[in-house]
Order: structure tokens, then C-alpha cells, then sequence
């Protein structure tokens, strides 16, 4: 789809790769062609400091004397498969409890992309909530800044207060205005 702008046009693709560190990724446009350059500014306009490889995107995408760039992300859904893995501390805990945990609005504590775990506190509750690397790449995100406006899915796990789900905080308003 061209919009007015001849050198724009909307498309869907996968992320080939984001690093948050580098500030810049690439998607892999589902009609072929160069690698298009996702920006880490584009994706904070979205409302997301970070992207899981291999996550679904639809962009709008620009041709410049650099080559192809994302100007707009419009969706993002988590990568194909993200939701099978099982964690083993939700193993025992009942889907529909899952399911049925309210988002909750939080921000980031901290994260450790290298540990694999994080921490976030829900606005008006003084304890520490848990998360886990798979649960952001379920969640279509590869890192989380300290300090992020997210929503999280909690419950009470073996090991107290955990993430099921960890949204983008404008991603979060977008599920629940549908």
C-alpha cells in the first residue's frame, strides 16, 4: 500500500534483529527486498523501548539515499511459537488463573538482558514484581529500561509477586481501548 508520499509505503514483516544498546534493528519485509532499518526512535514512538528477533511487525517503510527505513510501526505481535515455552515456575499454576490476572500498571526496577530477569514494581504496592527473559520474548520484547512505564500480568507464584506477561504501556492501552 503507497500512501501520497511515493517513497512510503505500508508493509508487514519479521525483526531479523533489534539491539536497544546499538539503537537500531532490521525487518525483513514478507515481500522480499532489502533489509529494512528499524530505528530505536521509531519504536519508542510506538511505545516500546525494544523488540524480540523474529517478531511480527507492520511498519510503514521509506526509501532514503540510506536505503529502506521504518518511518512508523503500527503493530507488533510476538515472535511464532513465543507462547509454547512453558516456564516451569507457571507448570502447576492453572491457565485460566493465568489468563484471568488483570494488567496492572508498573515500571521497570531493573533488568539484566545477561541474568535473564528483571524486576518491576506495580504502581501503589511496595513489593517487588518478578520477570523473566521468556516472558518478555513471549511478550514481543527483547529488553526493558529501568524506569519503563509497562503493564504487567501478575500472579502469586512459588516465589512470590511474578510477570505472566509484560506489555509496553502504550501497547497495554491499545488492549484494552479494543
Amino acid at each position: 500500500m503507497t500512501n501520497e508520499n511515493e517513497n512510503t509505503r505500508r508493509l508487514t514483516g519479521q525483526v531479523k534483529w533489534f539491539d536497544p544498546v546499538k539503537g537500531f534493528g532490521f525487518v525483513i519485509a514478507d515481500e522480499g527486498g532489502p533489509d529494512i532499518l528499524l530505528h530505536a526512535n521509531v519504536l519508542r514512538n510506538f511505545g516500546q523501548s525494544s523488540v524480540a528477533d523474529g517478531a511480527r511487525i507492520e511498519i510503514e517503510a521509506q526509501q532514503t539515499p540510506r536505503g529502506v527505513q521504518a518511518v512508523t510501526v503500527f503493530s507488533i505481535e510476538p515472535p511464532e511459537g513465543a507462547g509454547a515455552a512453558t516456564l516451569t515456575d507457571f507448570e502447576e499454576i492453572d491457565p485460566e488463573t493465568i489468563a484471568a490476572a488483570p494488567l496492572e500498571p508498573a515500571r521497570v526496577k531493573w533488568f539484566d538482558k545477561g541474568k535473564g530477569f528483571g524486576f518491576g514494581n506495580v504502581f501503589g504496592r511496595p513489593e517487588d514484581v518478578f520477570f523473566h527473559i521468556e516472558v518478555l520474548r513471549r511478550s514481543g520484547l527483547a529488553d526493558l529500561q529501568p524506569g519503563e512505564a509497562i503493564c504487567l500480568r501478575v500472579i502469586d507464584g512459588k516465589r512470590g509477586r511474578m510477570a505472566t506477561e509484560v506489555l509496553a504501556w502504550e501497547a497495554a492501552l491499545k488492549t484494552s481501548d479494543a
